[in-house]
């Protein structure tokens, strides 16, 4: 069987001339080159952005770039049209789909309504710091300019728990409880940030009403028969009450016939325990990426070789719950300049794509700058602009393709130098096995058990950093080496 590697095909300063799509169709063939078998793409629906969105200030679930909404048809992607073709491409070239699903809050609304609120604390959003309010809110959504094609459903405040703006009043941002038939309460959530973290932006959306169950079951229903995924990546479940995504997903696996994978988006850098929570709660029905993981690696790069690397798995999602762990290096809230703000430095970068690339367990995920590179300007925490540059991951390519073709079968650790350690993998009937050494200081060697199949085999380093070879003793051992702060993978001379 060969190994699952995901790509995230975006970041958040992905173009937004509406070529997104277009390009995707002409880069999967070389993807699938690559190794890559998944494919994340950005969130394809109408924001109240318009065509400057991301997709996460969602608007309208229906619109895929088809209606002029916003004040655009397409979107920052592209059209609905492309959107699909993208989408053959990458079946065509054997790859699998995710879609991005973002269901926490609709934003945008189309018309006022009179509702009743209370504010609250907002670091403890379950106490109330004003009594009822009557105010009007932009809680209906009709989409005029989709005139009820696909769906008629209008969403009102009895389809939101909580809002952030209303009109009409001298302090008009804030966090506002909504009062509807279904209470003044948020819902139950995992997570006991500040209170209770059901809200985290916009209109949020009440999923204790029936009607909205049932509506984003009809959309899902009508999203999988549109652009036939085969995956799931969703936003924001720590705001969304696990009840919800049990029901749903178990929907959607059923209406389908498929197993459709799902990665839930948990952000619990320092507190892996959450995350193991939370899918208890959800009773295993998705994997979460490994936030914890994440946050090993930026502490790792960031401390040198003061780093001690036999920790580096320490407290992760991929050690607790190995089978439900997607691994990754960057992602789009990580990156310079965004809400996660915590980039890995660029010369661990190569030895944390090793990490998660080449072991046994984890599902890995390819963040798209680390294999293209990006450029792009915003405003720091200061308001100033300033620009980064994001340069490609050395060596990425060979770390795919030596976890396409060498990384399989059985594992052996060698954990047992703080800025030295390895791994041997033994390889399976179908594919030769693969050492790996790296260090966080200076050139290091590691002495290690590849296995007796080998004996006598030389062995090279295919990641181009050593030139010598080894050769493996009569019993299954060799002497790898890797240059200071660097990895070396070594696989057999063909």
């Amino acid at each position: 069987m060969k190994n699952g590697t995901m790509i995230q095909y975006f970041h958040w300063y992905t173009p937004g001339d509406g070529s997104w799509w277009n390009t995707v169709k002409q880069e999967a063939p070389r993807l699938a080159g690559m190794g890559i078998n998944a494919v994340w793409l950005p969130p394809a629906f109408k924001g109240a952005g318009g065509a400057d969105s991301r997709g996460y200030d969602v608007y309208d679930l229906y619109d895929l770039g088809e209606f002029d909404q916003k004040g655009a048809v397409r979107t920052r992607y592209g059209t609905r049209q492309e959107y699909i073709d993208a989408i053959k491409s990458i079946h065509d070239a054997g790859m699998q789909v995710y879609v991005d699903i973002v269901v926490n809050h609709l934003m945008g609304g189309d018309e006022t309504e009179k509702i009743t609120v209370r504010k609250v604390d907002p670091e403890d959003r379950n106490k109330f710091i004003s009594g009822p309010i009557e105010a009007e809110a932009y809680t209906r959504f009709t989409f005029p300019g989709r005139k009820g094609t696909y769906s008629a459903f209008i969403w009102d405040h009895q389809c939101f728990t909580g809002i952030d703006h209303i009109t009409g009043m001298g302090e008009e941002e804030a966090i506002y409880s909504i009062q509807n038939e279904y209470g003044e309460l948020w819902e139950d959530v995992v997570d006991e940030e500040k209170g209770n973290f059901d809200f985290l932006m916009g209109a949020d959306i009440e999923f204790r009403n029936p009607a909205v169950r049932e509506e984003l079951k009809r959309w899902g229903e009508w999203y999988y028969n549109t652009v036939e995924f085969d995956g799931l990546r969703l936003d924001a479940v720590k705001h969304i009450t696990p009840d919800f995504f049990r029901e749903w997903l178990d929907h959607m696996r059923e209406i389908t016939g498929k197993g459709l994978f799902a990665v839930g988006e948990y952000w619990a850098a320092d507190d892996v325990e959450l995350a193991k929570k939370y899918l208890g709660a959800i009773e295993g029905r998705m994997s979460l990426f490994d936030a914890s993981l994440h946050h090993n690696f930026f502490d790792a790069s960031r401390a040198g070789k003061d780093y001690d690397l036999t920790n580096i798995f320490n407290g992760s999602l991929v050690l607790e719950n190995p089978a439900l762990a997607v691994t990754l290096v960057g992602n789009h809230d990580t990156q310079p300049l965004q809400a996660l703000d915590a980039p890995v430095e660029d010369w661990f970068k190569p030895i944390a794509y090793a990490l998660i690339l080449l072991r046994e367990h984890g599902y890995p995920c390819v963040f798209h700058p680390d294999l293209y590179g990006a450029a792009y300007t915003d405003k720091n925490e200061n308001g100033e602009d300033t620009t980064i540059e994001l340069k490609p991951v050395e060596g990425l390519d060979k770390l795919l393709a030596a976890r396409d073709q060498y990384a399989y079968g059985h594992q052996r650790d060698y954990f047992d130098h703080p800025n030295c350690i390895g791994w041997t993998r033994e390889g399976d009937e179908e594919h030769s096995g693969c050492a790996v050494v790296l260090s966080n200081s200076d050139e290091e060697e590691k002495h290690m058990e590849i296995g007796e199949r080998y004996a006598g085999k030389r062995f090279k380093d295919i990641s181009g950093k050593r030139e010598e070879e080894v050769v493996i003793d009569k019993e299954g051992w060799g002497n790898f080496r890797c240059a200071a702060g660097s990895v070396s993978v070594w696989a057999p001379v063909e």
